[in-house]
């Protein structure tokens, strides 16, 4: 897969939020709350949820600054993309679930 891609950074854009909800789960939870609590409370909690969308897509918003310092605009528009996405999700399951 070439360095600067699309389809590079859609796959970049995916799998970082999911690292984000892991480091929040350490910061904030670990000793506590097992991962499947964890994912039973943002299921039940839909206050928290600003919280664990807003530090999933740090990892993104990381990623994208690398990539766009690395002037890898087409991955950096494929996690731009997918960060947006993500955004849309948390904002529609925030107001309407």
């Amino acid at each position: 897969m070439k360095r600067d891609s699309l389809l590079l950074g859609i796959i970049l854009g995916i799998i970082a939020p999911i690292f984000g909800l892991f480091a929040y789960y350490l910061w904030k939870l670990y000793p506590t709350y097992t991962i499947a609590d964890f994912i039973h409370v943002i299921g039940l909690q839909k206050t928290i949820l600003s919280a664990i969308a807003t530090f999933a897509l740090f990892a993104n918003v990381v990623l994208l600054t690398v990539y766009l310092n690395m002037r890898c605009d087409q991955t950096a528009k494929g996690i731009f993309i997918i960060s947006c996405i993500y955004s849309i999700a948390a904002i529609v399951t925030k107001l309407f679930l």
